[in-house]
């Protein structure tokens, strides 16, 4: 190939966009229902419908791909299935703030039109992220794309709500939930944010009912005891146990409650007693139940005080807090008001706090099904988790576990799959038809029935995934042949909301784990080592910094950051230009690569259609690169098996860009020219074009896009897509010839390209152009020493400038006059600067700046070591003095060293 023919430069967007939509129109990415291939597969955690690609997203999925990419050039029948999940509450508030901007009502349209605009909503706006996730160049099945309210996902939610009800699993009762008074509804734990807030601690004083004295209680939430039924203090508490049994007369309300003893109640914390409200808080309602305490709700759903409350009935819950404060103090009640910082749970979609309240929900009796999943976990390790020490999290969630409220009022979802009779008796089923006929076989033909208007939890849905997905209750081809899944790719947050969900919805419908393994990775960090988050507002557009660099650099960069499986990353962001240091090293690696390649490409003579290695007239450079070659095989496969793709990349990029391109490659320039033996020549082009191809295939999971270009390039000398060409993306992983490892060798070649490195330095350190050569004497007491110095006198005549080379036992004294030396394990490296260096010049110039150095060592620790300048001086002025001297005093050794070789 001429070098008109090969690209300059590499064009990642040009390239990017080439290849990946190639390849999914080409089938690339499609698995087989029926293979004899091992299965291997991975189901994406479904983004939100809404939702936009932020850096979290792009960290996961890269983690997926290369995963995906390596398990396919493994042989394996790798299906990554790609889906969206309907997000109820991100999808109707989006709506609800549409409709209200329209000056209407979700009542006044109705649920029908409400559903409409939904689905027309996600027909027009809900692909954001899909299109944004094929930009990370993801190697997802597209053709098998989900959508958690698609028909089929919509059919197996329906079946496991109805065969659950039918077991006694799922039941229907008043119970304590988290409640969004602004969209009026039930919220999940994963749908609150807990936010720290300055308030107040108020004291009150509750007199005994005997008129004996009073209780002094504190709270944050002074409306609340309007509910209150007890006041508890613990039953060991000398100052109060004489009390338990007796009553309190409730402040306001002249309502008569009791003084209970549980060991629940902190003697230390407060006055040590406590007053219960078991409708509006988790705690006191389970407190409320070892009591038998009645239940007094005093909330309205939208938050105002309902009939419970007497005089402040119709009051917004905050305003009633301060009355309630305003009326205590009144009755000379109130003890004092401390200010205090506390941890408020606000709702994430109605960003109102949200209220613990009694509401009428639908629940899964949730033990039956973690019994199962914790018996797995602790007989059969299944699932494992990655690192190991999620396991113990997960393990005390399914212990910790309560019955899980599955309803929401909402419009936008899975409706549940229940009916009511004028008397209130419930019918369970599939569908209305089943329903009726249930109903017809108990009262006859004349009942109306009315469908419940809540849907169900998003997460019973995404519980149902990895199953459901494949066609579950269905028994599919794809079920059969994809399930159990491979491994589940998630970070550490949502194991208890997904992770566990999954495992307990699947070990009760299939009887098995829904995965082998649970990779659980981190979080990726701001540039001050912060979480991410949309409140802080520090998130990096991962789009901003694909466009900027590529798609490759991107993902490389993100992987290489990772030093352990599930460790946060930092990714250096300046917000000013949009420019992060970290990808723009990937993007110059990528670079390197493109050069590098072409470099080997402009020097080979060879048949396009795969590179061959001939072993028979290998050299000592290509045995080493080989062995090199073939460690770093082991080591990477090793590592992407360990899911330690971090150290994967890392072991890539210093075998790539050190050994082959800093070493290699220079070290058989030679052997490339035209004057060079017609046979070495014809070996090492073999060997570079041989080595690149593996270079290519092992970097391919993780910078698809460039490898994939260079490797056409190499392969079939372009880089035009074609149906007659295979792609790289399907070409086997490199497998592991341990006939060319030769560890030996490889310790050999160290002491090469170590003298190599000394000489080097050596030049340098006596400043010899490059254009001159040298001579050099090499001492060595060792036999094996000497003999493989002299094996490789050549790489060392050629890189290190030499134009005399001695390899010797001992060394005559005079030798070293007029010379510099230095040491490279047991071996001298000595330089003659005999007719390259005016000595007495360069004497002269090292002492005129060794004295210029320590003028300013001189000053900078009189500046140091007065008091008053560290004292006014800023922190970080002084600490960048004091490194600034450290290097200046490491500088001076070197100089110092430098004239002692010199002036011997």
């Amino acid at each position: 190939m001429s070098t008109t023919e090969l690209p300059k430069q590499y064009n990642p967007l040009e390239s990017e966009a080439k290849w990946q939509k190639y390849w999914e129109e080409s089938g690339v990415f499609v698995a087989a229902s029926e293979s004899e291939k091992e299965p291997y597969c991975i189901m994406i955690p479904p983004p939100n419908v809404t939702g936009s690609l932020h850096m979290g997203h792009a960290f996961q999925e890269v983690l997926i791909d290369i995963l995906i990419r390596y398990h396919r050039m493994r042989g394996f029948n790798a299906l990554w299935l790609p889906g969206t999940d309907h997000a109820s509450i991100a999808v109707q508030t989006i709506l609800d703030k549409q409709i209200k901007a329209e000056g209407k009502t979700n009542q006044e349209i109705g649920r029908e039109q409400f559903l409409e605009r939904a689905w027309k909503w996600k027909a027009e706006s809900g692909g954001t992220i899909v299109s944004q996730l094929r930009r990370l160049g993801v190697s997802a099945d597209w053709t098998r794309e989900r959508f958690t309210m698609d028909e089929g996902l919509s059919n197996s939610v329906t079946e496991a709500f109805v065969k659950l009800y039918e077991a006694g699993l799922i039941y229907r009762g008043e119970y304590l939930v988290n409640w969004c008074p602004e969209s009026q509804s039930a919220v999940s734990d994963l749908e609150v944010d807990s936010k720290e807030v300055n308030g107040h601690l108020w004291h009150f004083r509750y007199p005994l009912a005997d008129r004996s004295g009073y209780l002094v209680v504190a709270t944050t939430r002074p409306e609340t005891m309007l509910g209150d039924t007890a006041v508890a203090v613990n039953p060991e508490d000398d100052r109060y146990k004489h009390l338990i049994g007796k009553t309190i007369l409730l402040p306001i309300m002249n309502r008569e409650i009791p003084i209970i003893g549980d060991q629940y109640v902190d003697k230390a914390f407060g006055s040590g007693c406590v007053k219960i409200t078991p409708a509006h808080d988790p705690n006191d309602f389970e407190m409320g139940k070892r009591h038998q305490l009645p239940l007094i709700n005093i909330l309205n759903k939208d938050g105002s005080i309902n009939e419970n409350g007497g005089e402040f009935q119709g009051q917004d819950r905050f305003v009633a807090r301060k009355n309630v404060v305003v009326k205590l103090e009144q009755l000379g009640l109130l003890e004092k008001i401390e200010d205090y910082t506390h941890t408020v749970p606000y709702s994430e979609r109605g960003k109102v706090p949200v209220e613990p309240l009694l509401s009428i929900q639908w629940f899964v009796n949730i033990k039956p099904l973690s019994d199962f999943a914790l018996e797995q976990f602790d007989k059969q390790n299944s699932p494992t988790f990655v690192p190991d020490r999620w396991g113990k999290v997960y393990r005390d969630w399914l212990i910790r576990l309560k019955d899980w409220c599955i309803s929401r009022q909402l419009w936008w979802g899975h409706q549940i799959p229940a009916w009511y009779a004028p008397d209130g008796t419930i019918f369970v089923a599939r569908t209305e038809a089943e329903a009726y006929a249930q109903t017809k076989a108990k009262f006859g033909e004349d009942v109306t029935l009315e469908r419940d208007p809540d849907v169900l939890d998003t997460w019973f849905s995404s519980g149902l995934w990895p199953f459901s997905t494949l066609g579950w209750p269905e028994q599919t081809q794809d079920l059969e042949t994809f399930y159990p899944t491979s491994v589940l790719v998630t970070g550490f947050d949502i194991i208890f909301f997904w992770v566990a969900r999954m495992t307990m919805m699947a070990g009760y419908f299939t009887g098995k784990m829904p995965f082998h393994t649970v990779y659980i990775h981190g979080l990726v960090r701001d540039e001050n080592n912060q979480k991410m988050s949309k409140s802080k507002n520090n998130g990096i557009d991962p789009l901003v910094l694909i466009n900027k660099y590529g798609t490759d650099a991107l993902r490389y960069s993100l992987v290489k950051e990772v030093t352990g499986a599930g460790q946060d990353i930092r990714l250096d962001y300046n917000r000013k230009t949009d420019e992060s240091t970290t990808v723009e090293t990937a993007r110059n690696f990528a670079n390197k690569l493109w050069n590098a390649s072409r470099f080997v490409m402009m020097n080979l003579n060879l048949e396009r259609g795969g590179a061959m290695l001939q072993v028979e007239n290998l050299e000592l450079a290509d045995r080493w690169i080989l062995s090199r070659y073939y460690q770093t095989v082991l080591q990477v496969r090793e590592q992407l098996d360990a899911y330690s793709m971090g150290e994967a990349t890392k072991s890539l990029y210093e075998f790539f860009w050190g050994d082959f391109c800093d070493w290699y490659i220079e070290l058989v320039k030679s052997r490339l020219q035209e004057t060079a033996d017609a046979t070495s020549r014809a070996t090492v082009q073999q060997t570079l074009a041989f080595v690149l191809d593996g270079i290519l295939r092992l970097l391919h999971p993780f910078m698809p896009h460039v490898t994939e270009e260079i490797w056409q390039l190499l392969t079939y000398g372009t880089s035009e897509p074609s149906s007659d060409r295979p792609v790289l993306a399907i070409q086997p992983y490199p497998e592991i010839d341990t006939t060319h490892i030769n560890e030996e060798l490889e310790e050999q070649f160290k002491l090469i390209i170590g003298t190599i490195r000394t000489i080097r330095n050596l030049r340098a350190e006596a400043e010899i152009k490059p254009s001159l050569k040298v001579k050099v004497i090499l001492q060595s007491d060792s036999d094996r020493e000497r003999a493989l110095l002299e094996a490789g006198q050549s790489y060392i005549l050629d890189l290190a400038r030499v134009e005399d080379l001695a390899v010797v036992a001992t060394v005559d004294e005079s030798v070293t006059e007029e010379a510099i030396a230095g040491v490279v394990g047991t071996v001298q490296a000595i330089v003659s600067l005999v007719g390259v260096v005016d000595i007495a010049q360069l004497i002269a110039k090292l002492e005129r700046s060794l004295k210029k150095l320590e003028g300013a060592i001189a000053s900078s620790q009189g500046r140091l070591n007065n008091e008053g300048y560290i004292k006014k001086a800023p922190p970080d002025v002084v600490a960048t003095a004091r490194a600034e001297l450290e290097e200046s005093l490491k500088q001076q050794e070197i100089l110092k060293a430098r004239l002692a070789q010199l002036q011997k």
